[in-house]
């Protein structure tokens, strides 16, 4: 499990105006297929995403080139406006073979300071490929944390947009410095995982000598 925490320097209207807004080149389509409103005025939601989410190369060979290089995410969300929270949840629905990926977002009214508001990430990695799960739950883990970095500055500049403040960098400087450091994360847990790889498939060829 890998958990994240932090401040952002905007009030919960404002975050939560960003979530319905927010757009990223990275989702190809989103459908709502489930919406109401509890009787106690929660709204419950539950939408599919297709995103681009390139696999590793050395794990394209499992799987079709036409899914290789997308996925289908679930994504469950309730918004509270009477406490002030809203709680996200998704997991991918294919590719579950080689990696599952969970997280689960909790945005609340900072305890310290009532203009900001608290966002806590908690995501769970898991693989049941045979001999190369420990690789492929690396490689998920250094994933997830290149894109929480993509996703809080796509917030950053979206809110930044709807407050009428001008970005001190504009939207492509920003995704290209988070893409940078996407590449080199993934090429260091992509090498790691190239290792183990290599290792678990010499220790089973060795057990049939």
């Amino acid at each position: 499990m890998l958990r994240n925490q932090g401040p952002s320097t905007d009030r919960w209207g404002c975050l939560l105006g960003c979530w319905i807004q927010e757009a990223h080149k990275h989702v190809l389509t989103e459908d709502i297929v489930h919406r109401e409103v509890t009787a106690d005025q929660k709204l419950l939601s539950r939408r599919l995403l297709t995103k681009t989410n390139r696999m590793p190369r050395w794990a394209e060979r499992f799987f079709p080139a036409n899914v290789a290089h997308s996925v289908y995410i679930l994504e469950d969300s309730i918004v509270d406006p009477k406490n002030r929270t809203m709680t996200t949840y998704t997991w991918n629905i294919n590719h579950a073979r080689l990696m599952v990926v969970e997280e689960r977002c909790v945005y609340c009214v900072n305890p310290e300071n009532s203009n900001w508001t608290e966002v806590r990430r908690d995501a769970w990695v898991s693989s049941s490929l045979f001999g190369v799960s420990r690789a492929i739950q690396e490689f998920g883990l250094a994933r997830f944390k290149s894109n929480v970095t993509k996703s809080t500055k796509g917030f950053e500049y979206v809110l930044a947009k709807m407050q009428g403040e001008a970005p001190s960098k504009t939207l492509v400087e920003t995704a290209k410095e988070a893409t940078e450091k996407a590449k080199e994360t993934a090429l260091a847990a992509t090498e790691k995982a190239k290792d183990l790889a290599s290792k678990a498939a010499t220790k089973k060829k060795q057990q049939y000598v």
